[in-house]
């Protein structure tokens, strides 16, 4: 089986389990999606979800979150690791956001990369999510660690190897796919392999 079949395989399989996938965050619109996945770094999907509703309603527009104290910022949401950082991070962004794009979040891998504390999968995540433009593949531990026992590519290169073998109208769920897919069936801990749904397609055998 070449790569290519394989992940049309994991995508038959994983489709059915996971119907057009999203993001786990609870956003309502673009800017939330941003803030949110920007807080997940390093932090469960859970933990953002209990801060945020409190977050989004004390700062709705970019604009709050520009005007904001950045201390109240980091306050509201210290509980996800370098909080700190992340609400400079997020008050700078979205400087930018309403400076250079007239206070809405930039549906571009360019726009979304050049803001502060955002790295290629946050942009991803929101291009996908967000704007239903995907720019590429999502990436993250369940990506890495699952990409890597089906044998679809090596930890370096690994959203170039995907997105060679991703149809493209799947970029937008394929990670999503094995990050649902790692939660719930395949977790890094030691768990019940003969329940995996796509066991047979592993290369790296669990022990």
């Amino acid at each position: 089986m070449t790569r290519e079949e394989k992940t049309k395989e994991i995508i038959k399989r994983l489709s059915k389990l996971y119907p057009k996938p999203k993001s786990a965050l609870v956003n309502k619109n673009p800017l939330q999606l941003l803030i949110a996945t920007m807080m997940a770094a390093q932090t469960t999907d859970k933990l953002v979800n209990t801060l945020t509703p409190a977050l989004f309603e004390k700062y709705p527009t970019a604009k709050d979150f520009a005007d904001a104290n950045v201390d109240d910022i980091a306050e509201m949401i210290q509980k996800v690791n370098f909080h700190s950082n992340k609400a400079k991070n997020i008050k700078a962004a979205c400087k930018i956001i309403v400076e250079e794009h007239g206070g809405k979040v930039p549906a571009t891998m360019e726009g979304l990369d050049a803001l502060p504390g955002v790295a290629r999968k946050t942009a991803n995540v929101v291009l996908n999510d967000a704007f239903q433009k995907p720019a590429g593949i999502v990436v993250d531990t369940h990506v890495i660690r699952l990409a890597n026992k089906l044998g679809l590519t090596d930890p370096v290169k690994i959203e170039k190897d995907l997105m060679e073998i991703v149809p493209k109208d799947q970029w937008q769920y394929f990670g999503h796919y094995l990050t649902y897919y790692g939660r719930e069936y395949c977790t890094a801990r030691k768990h019940a392999y003969e329940k995996c749904p796509l066991k047979d397609l592993y290369v790296e055998k669990e022990q």
